[in-house]
């Protein structure tokens, strides 16, 4: 036996060895136990969940609406006449609300707009929120768009109303500030609608022609007024039912769409009309005047280019001018010609073959007159021996008497109703002066004397410029013209530059022989109107005085004063006339109107590049 050492004890009898122990390892973490999974539900009894809550929501949903339709079937079924009945009781009304159509524009023949509708306000209050500041409102409405204070007071407390309106067509920018004080001030009640407005941005040219709208919005004057069905197109309408001071929702509603007006266009062309407005007044303004007319005409085609009037006014503020400006002198004043008619006259007789342009004719100091004071000129001679063409360059009264006096009442009468006098001229404006032309069987000696010289008979600007015009257009008078095409005016009469008619007067060749008289007028040398001449043009015109026939039915002591002529005189483009009333310098037709006419006339010529003919005027014949 091995000492020091312990004995390795032994197992024991019927027992099993223990195990020896392990090394104990390093501890960490808990291992991570994976989460136990849910059994899984079927597919079929998801969606049967998903069904149930889909048939819930829908049931919910049909109860609503049903809940809504049951109300809708009483109010519109079972108690409607109730409803009716009760708004009645209430007091309810029917409002209705002018929807106002758009105007169509008045154009010149560019498309240069002479009158056009632009952005424009209504103002409209409901009584039943003004009627406890009616006082203010109306004070400041009054005091910024000059409607009358106490016609506000009335409408801002209308009752039995929600709708009045206070003011109509006001510019935007103006209603807008009105508005704003209103509302500055804290007034309610006061609204605006569109409504638009009237504007002439051209202001005072043309507006003689062109019109304007009154106060009450209503067509007054000229295109508007003639044309007033085309330009106004057809007002729209919202008409509903008020009861107890709300709209009903059963009550009568309904609205109609408005139409807008179609456009208008004018033969006027706005720079020739702006210029010849100017040299009108200055015409008018130099000599003194009291007032004048000027015409310019398209001698071909007889459209008129130029319709002036001086004084005139502002379209714009028509109530700023004396109502006498309002008008269109040129178509409505009726007025003696003078002179001027002794172009008709010695057309008239050349073609009848009477005369030629060199005829002779002794012209005494005077010539007396059955029942009347001996006949003089304007100018003091003795005897003169002229011929035609001179009695025409010197404007002699005498010369023309006894050239008539070849031509018997009737044809002659003939001719000046074929030139156009004693009848208008068919333009359709309203007012439009048919002159004054003696019926044939009340003339005598005398009527046929005065009428050959332009006195006993009346006509008006554009009428007379017509009739001159026959000559410039190689004899066939054609019927001016306002509108471009064709037109149908608010009287019903069908008018424009396509419905224009003609008609031989003269023949051709009298036409030119007349025009080659009416050349001598413009000669440096021999004619009365030197001024009217145009340097490198051939120019053919008349001077016209005439006395003017006062209140009381005799000549006044006053004239008018006209000058009319065309050019090129052997080719002729245009024709213009003009008429000045009364001047008081003393100037007749050749200082007052040939200058005038000199003027517009070179305007044209160069506006629209009218070259010279190249040919050379002969020279006149005027003596024998």
């Amino acid at each position: 036996m091995t000492q020091g050492r312990r004995p390795h004890p032994r197992p024991h009898p019927g027992r099993h060895p223990r195990p020896h122990p392990r090394p104990q390892q390093r501890q960490g973490p808990p291992p991570r136990r994976r989460p136990r999974r849910r059994p899984r539900r079927p597919v079929a009894a998801l969606r049967g969940t998903s069904l149930v809550r889909l048939r819930i929501g829908l049931i919910l949903i049909a109860m609503i609406v049903s809940v809504f339709a049951a109300r809708l079937f009483q109010l519109q079924g079972v108690d409607a006449a109730a409803y009716v009945a009760k708004a009645e009781a209430q007091g309810g009304v029917m409002e209705s609300i002018t929807l106002p159509a758009e105007r169509g524009a008045i154009l010149d023949r560019n498309g240069e707009p002479l009158a056009e509708s632009v952005d424009g306000l209504m103002l409209i209050a409901d009584p039943t929120l003004t009627r406890d500041d009616a006082s203010e409102i109306a004070t400041i409405i009054a005091r910024r768009l000059s409607v009358d204070y106490f016609d506000l007071l009335d409408r801002l407390r209308r009752p039995d109303t929600r709708f009045q309106y206070l003011a109509r067509r006001v510019p935007s920018t103006v209603a807008r500030e009105v508005l704003q004080e209103l509302d500055a001030k804290g007034y309610s009640g006061v609204s605006s609608q569109r409504d638009p407005v009237r504007d002439y941005p051209a202001k005072d040219v043309a507006s003689n022609l062109v019109g304007f709208m009154n106060a009450e919005g209503d067509a007054a004057e000229g295109a508007e007024l003639m044309f007033d069905q085309t330009l106004h197109g057809v007002d729209g309408s919202a008409t509903y039912e008020l009861g107890a001071g709300n709209r009903l929702p059963l009550g009568e509603n309904d609205t109609v769409v408005p139409q807008s007006g179609q456009d208008v266009t004018l033969t006027i062309d706005r720079d020739v009309q702006w210029y010849t407005q100017r040299v009108l007044r200055t015409a008018v303004q130099g000599s003194g005047g009291e007032s004048g007319s000027a015409v310019v005409m398209d001698t071909r085609s007889g459209e008129l280019l130029a319709v002036a009037d001086y004084p005139t006014y502002d379209a714009n503020g028509p109530t700023l001018s004396p109502e006498s400006d309002l008008g269109a002198r040129a178509l409505r004043d009726a007025y003696e010609p003078g002179s001027v008619n002794k172009v008709l006259t010695a057309a008239s007789l050349i073609d009848s073959g009477l005369v030629s342009p060199d005829t002779k004719i002794t012209v005494p100091p005077s010539l007396p007159r059955p029942g009347a004071a001996p006949l003089k000129d304007y100018f003091p001679h003795g005897r003169l021996r002229l011929t035609m063409t001179g009695v025409i360059a010197k404007s002699s009264n005498i010369g023309t008497v006894l050239a008539a006096r070849q031509m018997r009442e009737r044809p002659y009468y003939k001719y000046l109703r074929a030139f156009g006098l004693g009848q208008p001229t068919g333009l359709g404006f309203d007012g439009e002066s048919a002159g004054v032309l003696p019926r044939v069987k009340d003339w005598g000696t005398l009527t046929k004397d005065t009428v050959s010289f332009g006195q006993g008979v009346a006509v008006s600007a554009v009428q007379m410029a017509a009739a001159i015009n026959t000559v410039a257009n190689g004899g066939v008078y054609v019927q001016p013209s306002l509108v471009k095409g064709r037109l149908t005016t608010s009287a019903g009469i069908e008018v424009g530059s396509d419905t224009a008619t003609r008609h031989r007067v003269v023949s051709e060749d009298a036409a030119r022989k007349t025009a080659e008289m009416m050349e001598a007028v413009t000669d440096l040398d021999e004619g009365t109107a030197p001024g009217a001449a145009i340097p490198g043009y051939r120019v053919a015109g008349k001077t016209g005085t005439a006395q003017r026939v006062g209140p009381n039915g005799g000549y006044d002591g006053t004239f008018t004063v006209s000058f009319a002529g065309f050019a090129p005189a052997d080719d002729p483009r245009f024709m213009v006339y003009v008429v000045v009333q009364n001047p008081s310098n003393g100037g007749g037709g050749g200082s007052v109107g040939g200058p005038a006419f000199r003027k517009v006339m070179t305007h044209l010529l160069q506006k629209y590049a009218v070259p010279p003919t190249g040919s050379v005027a002969p020279k006149p014949v005027v003596e024998w």
